[in-house]
């Protein structure tokens, strides 16, 4: 088949998903797309402090691209949560520790509601991957938990609700991003598990929602008893033999961002692209690097031209793609009524308190009683989720309830545990990060009770009784206050077993 200029532009440009700098679209950017016939962008923090700035740059995308685009982003819930505006939502395992498929299938569906009045029309949501491994760096409260069949009944019931409301999920990481210690932002995983036992586990969830997901999104991570050479990413036994023939997925398949360590330092964005096309997927996602996101575009386009892509695989992509930006369109006219916000508000709120996990025989703190509150001035980033809690937000929502001494630390190696007074004051540590406590900690921290406010995996570092909350929005926090002072119960159940105090790698 001998394709026109104008032809190959359009097959290329509509396997790919870009980003853009900020919340507003200028006129140069606006022309590089164009140029490039994208119709699917990627949005971050960056591109929505507020409803208004975000409702703007949908209009915008759109006046440069036409109306039938996907706009897409990682609002998951608890720490990957790429819009402080809205109502902020439980994380997947807080929803596992609940234990109810009716209380996530409305959580998903108040999500939505959310990104709808926007206009955005994709969330690459729900995490599938089963955190069995307690050392996963990037995955942790994001899971729904260790057992499949039980992470794949309330992923479902999440993502039925969310798409009732008319926003299309993305089911990830494909095969199963849980058993790893390695972040595949920073290099390339391996788990080298026999096929059995992968299919058995981390498969499970992906098998049970592939009838029903309209997307799903690749891992970086090689496995070599599903492909000696290739991360799946990339592998056309998993993208197509597994995924397409063997599980019989018929939505859109796009990669996780080829910008990522694991990728763009052994291949490049642009023959990554070419490589996971090749391999079966839909949509090669190309961020940060405006030249990259050229050069993948022109790749594409000399693959299509030299024959290393056959334009049959590009048609076959760009149709699902159409299907699913017709099925789940962009609107942004949709109002977030302040009663409906204020209902979802609440039920967040209800699933943050119903979430709160008591590891070990919590205290009961009354009310006014004088605490020492050990907490890091500011929690950074993982890279993955959003910026962790500030000490200042945590001091304010337990002094509420209690009368607090403060000692604050920049980082975990500036404090020396031996150095707090020996006055009786019951002390309490917060954990703020996503981040296990290592050797040092372990042996000399010794509070009297832990909150573990971001990663519950923590809770098995230090040797004193806990309070899960499995993230940090206000009304986790709120929780913890009341709960603290007997007001509520911490009525909670791990999903995931802890296992002993991280070891370091």
């Amino acid at each position: 088949m001998t394709l026109s200029d104008e032809q190959l532009d359009q097959l290329a440009g509509r396997c790919l998903m870009v980003d853009v700098a900020g919340p507003a679209l200028g006129p140069e950017e606006a022309a590089r797309l164009r140029k490039m016939r994208v119709r699917a962008i990627c949005l971050f923090r960056r591109n929505v402090p507020d409803a208004a700035s975000t409702r703007r740059l949908v209009a915008g995308l759109k006046a440069a691209l036409g109306d039938d685009i996907l706009v897409g982003l990682d609002q998951e819930g608890g720490g990957v949560m790429r819009t402080l505006f809205l109502p902020q939502a439980p994380a997947a395992m807080a929803l596992a520790a609940a234990g109810d498929e009716a209380l996530a299938r409305q959580v998903g569906g108040a999500v939505a509601r959310g990104l709808k009045s926007l206009g955005i029309n994709w969330n690459f949501a729900p995490v599938l991957d089963l955190n069995n491994n307690p050392a996963n760096p990037v995955i942790g409260e994001r899971s729904f938990g260790a057992e499949p069949a039980r992470a794949a009944a309330l992923a479902r019931a999440w993502m039925e609700g969310h798409l009732a409301e008319g926003v299309a999920c993305c089911v990830k990481h494909f095969p199963g991003h849980g058993d790893t210690h390695t972040d595949s932002h920073l290099d390339l995983p391996v788990v080298d598990k026999p096929q059995a036992e992968l299919r058995d586990y981390e498969l499970a969830p992906f098998k049970a929602l592939a009838p029903h997901a309209p997307a799903l999104m690749s891992a970086h991570i090689r496995f070599p008893s599903l492909d000696a050479e290739w991360p799946a990413t990339l592998s056309p036994g998993i993208l197509t033999g597994l995924l397409r023939h063997e599980l019989g997925f018929q939505g859109v398949a796009i990669t996780d961002a080829l910008n990522m360590k694991a990728i763009r330092e052994r291949w490049g964005q642009a023959a990554g692209s070419v490589q996971t096309l090749k391999a079966g997927a839909d949509l090669a996602l190309v961020l940060q690097f405006p030249d990259e996101m050229e050069a993948s575009f022109n790749a594409l386009r000399a693959a299509l031209r030299g024959g290393e892509l056959a334009p049959e695989r590009l048609q076959e992509a760009a149709a699902r793609v159409d299907a699913l930006t017709r099925r789940y369109p962009s609107l942004g006219d949709d109002d977030y009524a302040a009663e409906q916000r204020a209902a979802d508000e609440a039920l967040f709120a209800d699933a943050w308190v119903r979430a709160l996990t008591a590891h070990g025989e919590v205290p009961l703190l009354r009310a006014g009683q004088r605490l020492r509150l050990v907490v890091q001035d500011q929690a950074p980033s993982d890279g993955v989720s959003e910026a962790g809690l500030s000490a200042d937000r945590l001091i304010a929502a337990l002094s509420r309830r209690h009368a607090l001494e403060v000692v604050r630390f920049k980082n975990r190696a500036m404090l020396d545990w031996a150095t707090l007074p020996r006055d009786g004051a019951f002390t309490v540590l917060a954990s703020t990060s996503r981040e296990r406590y290592l050797r040092r900690e372990q042996h000399s921290w010794k509070p009297d009770l832990h909150l573990a406010l971001w990663n519950p995996y923590a809770a098995a570092d230090i040797a004193a009784p806990a309070l899960i909350s499995y993230g940090f929005a206000d009304a986790a926090l709120d929780a913890i206050s009341r709960c603290l002072a007997g007001e509520i119960d911490a009525a909670g159940r791990l999903p995931v077993p802890l296992g002993g105090p991280h070891q370091e790698q």
